[in-house]
């Protein structure tokens, strides 16, 4: 679209509807084509023909007669728009800021209509792709409005009815009911003594009841609207008491968008006017080797605490007192940081402190490829030793990849740490102590691939190929918008292809100590990859297919992932820090090709 072709010039000098709380921008604004379409006035509207072409976007855009609208007054930009062709047709609606168009200072929303289908397509200002949080556009400052479809074999055609600016300033989008997210205060989810802001299934305050004849029978304490986002919290206390007239043992569960948890239940049977707490964990163990996890809980969206009982044959009541989300520090082993977490003849062979001020380059190099997202460049000045701790800064600042002028220039920096020709073992067991970034959509990870070493080929490729026995590990890789409880625990193999497989949980739950640190590790043995977190196991797989090849470490800090919220440039900048990094071997299990490498 940055290649256009003027058509036509101003539609009309004054583009003010007549109801005084919207602005017809078509009626003022200057039409440009992209090359492969056309556009025609008629009457008030633009007939558009986008034939095919080489162009990826082809349509129209429409800029304002003196540089910019400013349209701080309202909160989006609508077009009425027409599929006049004979085949469904995608439309966007992009509205721009002027700027470096690699900052993509703009918003776009788009829609699908079938042939003769007319309907309207809404950018607020600030949201895009969905309605999600985006580029911060500035209203007042309005350079361009676009609207374009994509590349196709076939002429499209369309007629754009009506561009209006409307909404009341500052305007956000519309929340569904289901997408509603309530934070509890102080972690208090339901309290009897307060006015109940819960929905009962099956029971109210005074009591659920399992009737005999309905073994499977659940009762839920739901949120009135939403789910309740509990990313700040770690587990759930109920309490509950037995308000019936036979003993009862009572299940607690969890449950949310992406599943529920396991049940949890008190140690003994409850008497009559007992009470007792269940505490849900939003994470526990999990044993990969028999298949999936079973346990699909997400933190930030739980729909319902659910209740069940034991089966007894005899009519039970429970009483629920009291739901309340609870965050502890995490105890952390005395013996975590000083060995592995099983016994053996454990040697150590890395032990990276982050002393001075300066990065130890015979064992990191700060440069290598970004395949992670598309806004971010890697550079050496994101990689800061200070303090006892290593930062790996994400920040708002346009520059080169790799610090190389020859490179891309991206509008985002970070800092990448790999020890990829440098130092590299089979097997062992690998730590490192991190404190997460908080800032929104960024995505750190501490990871591991393979190098076969320069045997296998010049190029990386071939030497990090998790094909034939090799594999990825991802120690710990984090989506920011989870909260700083959960993270990715996974093994790739096979390659990245077809082929590709892959294993391990994202659902993994933690807790950090006093400081805020978690300490990560993977213990790899033959044929077993053990993780865990301040000492505690969280995800085990047996299988012969864990990787038998040297592998070096990995530090990332893109932006995006799979889960992810928008980057927020008023929260950065923002760090991963790293107290330290620190690598055992056990004595039968070490090889040649453990350690400091000079090969390139």
């Amino acid at each position: 679209m940055r290649s256009c072709l003027i058509v036509s010039a101003l539609f009309l000098s004054l583009g003010l509807t007549g109801q005084g709380n919207e602005r017809s921008l078509l009626a003022e604004a200057r039409l440009k084509a992209s090359d492969d379409t056309t556009a025609k006035p008629v009457g008030s509207a633009v007939e558009v023909t986008v034939a095919p072409g080489k162009n990826d976007y082809p349509g129209v855009g429409f800029a304002p007669p003196n540089g910019a609208w400013d349209l701080s007054r309202f909160g989006h930009v609508e077009a009425r728009l027409v599929n006049t062709g004979a085949k469904p047709i995608i439309l966007a609606l992009r509205v721009d800021n002027a700027g470096n168009w690699q900052d993509n200072p703009w918003n776009t929303e788009s829609i699908t209509l079938e042939p003769g289908q007319a309907s309207t397509v809404r950018t607020i200002f600030g949201y895009q792709y969905g309605q999600k949080k985006g580029y911060k556009l500035d209203p007042s400052k309005v350079s361009n409005v676009l609207i374009f479809t994509t590349k196709s074999d076939a002429a499209r055609s369309f007629r754009i009815e009506s561009i209006v600016a409307a909404g009341p300033a500052h305007e956000t989008p519309p929340v569904a009911l289901d997408d509603l997210r309530t934070k509890p205060t102080a972690g208090v989810i339901f309290d009897l003594k307060t006015s109940p802001n819960v929905a009962f299934e099956s029971g109210d305050k005074n009591g659920l009841t399992f009737p005999a004849g309905k073994p499977d029978a659940i009762a839920r304490i739901k949120p009135r609207a939403g789910r309740w986002d509990l990313r700040d919290y770690t587990e759930v206390h109920v309490t509950l008491r037995n308000s019936g007239s036979v003993p009862v043992v009572p299940r607690v569960r969890l449950e949310s968008n992406g599943g529920a948890g396991e049940w949890r239940t008190v140690a003994k049977s409850m008497d009559p006017g007992a009470e007792a707490e269940i505490v849900a964990l939003f994470g526990h163990p999990i044993d990969v080797t028999g298949g999936a996890p079973s346990d699909l809980i997400t933190s930030d969206a739980v729909s319902a605490v659910a209740f069940s009982i034991v089966p007894s044959g005899q009519d039970a009541h429970i009483q629920v007192t009291r739901i309340v989300a609870v965050a502890k520090p995490a105890a952390i082993p005395a013996w975590l940081g000083k060995r592995p977490p099983v016994p053996g003849e454990w040697v150590k062979t890395l032990n990276q402190e982050f002393e001075g001020n300066k990065l130890d380059t015979s064992v990191w190099k700060v440069t290598g490829e970004n395949y992670y997202d598309k806004q971010t460049h890697w550079s050496k000045d994101d990689v800061i030793v200070k303090d006892g701790m290593l930062r790996v800064r994400y920040e708002k600042q346009t520059g080169f990849h790799n610090d190389d002028p020859k490179r891309n220039s991206t509008p985002y920096a970070a800092g990448y740490l790999d020890t990829y020709g440098l130092w590299a073992q089979r097997y062992g067991y690998f730590e490192a102590r991190m404190k997460l970034p908080k800032a929104p959509g960024l995505w750190p990870a501490f990871w591991m691939m393979p190098d076969r070493g320069s045997k296998a080929g010049p190029e990386q490729w071939k030497r990090s190929d998790t094909g034939n026995g090799a594999m990825e590990f991802d120690i710990m890789e984090h989506l920011t918008r989870w909260g700083a409880h959960r993270y990715n625990i996974a093994m790739h193999y096979d390659g990245y292809e077809a082929a590709h497989k892959a294993i391990g949980s994202d659902k993994v739950y933690v807790e950090a100590d006093k400081d805020g640190f978690i300490i990560c590790g993977l213990l790899w043995t033959p044929g077993e990859a053990v993780y865990y977190c301040n000492g505690r196991e969280l995800l085990r797989w047996k299988n012969p297919r864990i990787s038998n090849v040297p592998s070096y470490l990995m530090f990332t800090l893109p932006s995006g992932g799979w889960d992810n919220d928008a980057v927020d440039d008023d929260r950065l900048p923002a760090d991963l820090i790293v107290d330290y990094v620190r690598v055992w071997q056990r004595k039968d299990l070490a090889s040649p090709g453990d350690g400091k490498r000079i090969d390139p």
